[in-house]
C-alpha cells in the first residue's frame, strides 16, 4: 500500500513507540485527570437482578463462540442481561478508590462505558440506558425504540434492530492518558476489546448469539448517546440475542 507510511495509523503508531533510550527522558503531555465513573444524577435508576452464572464450560465456550448475526423474537431475559453486564465489567474486588472489574484494565483507570440500545427485553422497557458500575444499576437516559437509528447510524446493519440488546461502548480516553500521555490511547482499545471479548464468551455461556461492530458513523452515534465526541466518544458495540 504506497500511503501506508502517510496513513493516519502509521504515523500513530510511530509516534507513540516507546524507545528504551529515551522512556525516562522523553516529556509527557500534561493531559488533566477526569472522574473515574461517570454517572447521570437525573436519570430514572433501574435495578437489575443478581447475574446468572451458567455451569458451561469454559473451554467450550470457546470453540462454540461464533459472530451471529441473525437472532429470534425471544426477548431477553433481564437475568441475562445482568450476566452480561457483569461479565464485562461487573465489579470484582474493592481496593480504595479502584474498583477492579471482569476484565483488565491499563493502571486501573477503566476508561469504557457501557450503554445499551435495548429493543426487546423482559422487565425492561425499550429505549437506551447507561450501565452505572459502582452500583451494578441502569440509568435510563431516554426510552424509546431507538433501533432503526442506531441501524442508521451503523451503516444499515439491521442486526441492530434486531436484535434485542445492543452494548455500545464509549472511550473517555483521558483516565488513561492523563497516566501514560499518546501511548495510552492504545491502551484504551485494548482495554474495550478485553471487555467485548468477556462479553462474547459469556453470550456463548448463556446459548446467546453475539457480534462486535466496528463500523458506524461515530458522529451519529455520540449524538445519539448525547456524547460530545471529544472528551468521550464511542468506539466499539456488539448485539447479542438467542440466534435465530
Amino acid at each position: 500500500m504506497p500511503d501506508y507510511r502517510n496513513s493516519s495509523g502509521f504515523l500513530y503508531l510511530e509516534g507513540t513507540k516507546l524507545q528504551r533510550d529515551a522512556i525516562f527522558e522523553a516529556k509527557r503531555e500534561n493531559i488533566s485527570e477526569t472522574s473515574p465513573f461517570k454517572v447521570y444524577p437525573d436519570a430514572k435508576k433501574v435495578p437489575i437482578p443478581r447475574p446468572v452464572k451458567p455451569l458451561k464450560d469454559v473451554w467450550q465456550c470457546f470453540e462454540e463462540r461464533r459472530s451471529v448475526r441473525k437472532y429470534s423474537r425471544r426477548p431477553l431475559p433481564l437475568e441475562y442481561l445482568s450476566s452480561l453486564l457483569w461479565a464485562s465489567q461487573g465489579v470484582t474486588a474493592i481496593h480504595g478508590r479502584y474498583l477492579f472489574r471482569t476484565a483488565p484494565s491499563a493502571g486501573a483507570l477503566y476508561p469504557i462505558e457501557t450503554y445499551l440500545c435495548v429493543n426487546d427485553c423482559l422487565s425492561l422497557q425499550q429505549g437506551l440506558y447507561h450501565y452505572e458500575v459502582a452500583s451494578a444499576g441502569l440509568e435510563l437516559m431516554v426510552d424509546g425504540d431507538f433501533g432503526q437509528e442506531l441501524t442508521l447510524a451503523a451503516l444499515g446493519q439491521n442486526m441492530c434492530n434486531k436484535a434485542p440488546v445492543v452494548f455500545i461502548w464509549s472511550a473517555i480516553s483521558r483516565r488513561t492518558m492523563s497516566k501514560y500521555g499518546s501511548r495510552g490511547m492504545r491502551y484504551v482499545f485494548m482495554d474495550v476489546a478485553h471487555i467485548c471479548e468477556n462479553l462474547l464468551l459469556a453470550a456463548s455461556a448463556l446459548g446467546l448469539g453475539a457480534c462486535p461492530i466496528g463500523a458506524f458513523f461515530d458522529d451519529e452515534l455520540n449524538s445519539l448517546l448525547g456524547l460530545d465526541g471529544i472528551d468521550e466518544t464511542v468506539v466499539y458495540m456488539a448485539s447479542v440475542g438467542f440466534p435465530k
